[in-house]
């Protein structure tokens, strides 16, 4: 293993699940490879799920079928999370950001080269695989190599980044063309290119608690008990900002909209989070260190944020029953939703980035990863069948049911740390 320890720093509390230790020295540097690698890793994904479903269509696969084939991606991402940190305790970190870097090039080797649709449910499994533990990792890290004074800011660009790539693949598979041979070369040169700029991330510092912190199941689930709040934040930004955008265009439909314009809503709530994100991070590091401390520690001060934004999304929420009947506030709803859930998961990332490092980290990043994702999967399945049986009672009552929710339990939230020494 290529990771050593770095020696605590004069004057530094390791105490608690989140020991204060400096950002480590090279920490600029792995930020740039970590932005890169997962920037073009990302477009290229982005590009190949359309292109994956296209094929599968002309070869005349049913829609049901397609449909679990999409599926058994996120089924990949949802098996692999719970384990990221026992791979990087195993692996360390950077080794496990090569390896959630280089599978995905053996998986679109495999697309490329077969057409057997037994294996390309085999290569889009690990592909989702390896999108689960790059997905923490890359979290996790950005977290913990900010200063303290920059991560809000950090990962409010990071998380903004992302956000690009979802428009930035099917905008390349567009200008490629879905027919084009050439379509699945490029998304493996980018694919290919991103795990060029993984191999750049410097040797990084072990984790201190490399070899007491629990892993697997168990150490999730102590992620879990130790900060629920937390994960219950994540669920409802993954509700409202990821969720509900697939099942917009259906919405729209269901107040008369054209399929141009209920198409548009999508758009509409992916500008909402592409807006919203890199501000919110901004905020929090401004509030965190007001020179009067008037928002309270770090924590206190991204809590009334979080707060915000619960009560943003719980009011744009309520406007739904007035939407029937003027349906051009549909477009400014989803814009709050979208921007509103995805600031919860980035303020989420920014509060346990602040309070944890290395192992534990990772276990809480991979809860609040599950907790997110699980929101966006029981968003459009609960809010369809609404949509179907009970559009005017049902669709409002489960919204407002999740938007009532997050917000209370953050109202009830205490403003000191349940635990562990926070980091910034």
């Amino acid at each position: 293993m290529s990771e050593h320890p770095l020696p605590p720093q004069h004057g530094q509390a390791i105490t608690g699940t989140a020991p204060a230790t400096a950002v480590p020295e090279r920490a600029p540097l792995g930020l740039i490879a970590i932005f890169g690698s997962t920037f073009f890793q990302l477009v290229g994904y982005f590009m190949l799920m359309p292109l994956l479903l296209l094929r599968l269509k002309g070869d005349g696969v049913s829609t049901a079928l397609a449909g679990v084939f999409v599926a058994t991606g996120w089924l990949g991402v949802f098996c692999m999370t719970p384990f990221a940190s026992a791979i990087t305790q195993r692996l360390g970190r950077r080794p496990s950001l090569w390896l959630a870097a280089a599978v995905p090039v053996v998986a679109i080797a495999g697309f490329l080269f077969s057409d057997s649709l037994l294996l390309w449910f085999a290569c889009i499994l690990i592909e989702g695989m390896a999108a689960g533990l790059r997905w923490v990792l890359a979290e996790a890290i950005v977290a913990e190599f900010s200063p303290a004074q920059q991560r809000g800011r950090n990962v409010g660009i990071f998380e903004t980044m992302v956000g690009t790539t979802f428009v930035l693949g099917p905008v390349l598979l567009a200008w490629v063309g879905a027919q084009s041979d050439a379509a699945l070369w490029m998304a493996l040169g980018l694919t290919v290119f991103g795990l060029g700029w993984s191999l750049l991330i410097p040797r990084l510092p072990a984790a201190a608690d490399a070899h007491s912190a629990r892993v697997g199941l168990s150490g999730v689930w102590h992620a879990l008990r130790a900060h629920p709040l937390i994960m219950t934040v994540g669920f409802v930004g993954g509700f409202f900002e990821s969720g509900l955008t697939s099942i917009l265009p259906l919405y729209g439909l269901a107040l008369g909209l054209g399929a141009t314009a209920a198409a548009l809503l999508v758009s509409a709530s992916g500008l909402g989070s592409a807006l919203m994100m890199l501000p919110a991070g901004l905020l929090a590091d401004r509030l965190a260190h007001h020179p009067q401390r008037r928002w309270g520690d770090g924590r206190g001060a991204r809590l009334v944020i979080m707060r915000a934004c619960a009560l943003i999304t719980l009011l744009a929420t309520l406007v739904i029953p007035f939407v029937a009947a003027t349906p051009w506030l549909a477009a400014p709803v989803a814009f709050l939703w979208g921007g509103a859930g995805g600031c919860l998961y980035t303020l989420a990332m920014i509060d346990i980035g602040s309070r944890e490092e290395g192992i534990t980290l990772v276990n809480s990043t991979a809860v609040l990863v599950l907790s997110y994702t699980l929101g966006g999967v029981l968003a459009p399945a609960l809010g369809a069948a609404a949509l179907e049986w009970a559009p005017t009672l049902g669709f409002p009552a489960l919204l407002l049911s999740v938007a009532g929710l997050g917000w209370w339990l953050l109202r009830r939230a205490a403003t000191s740390p349940s635990a562990g020494t926070p980091r910034g």
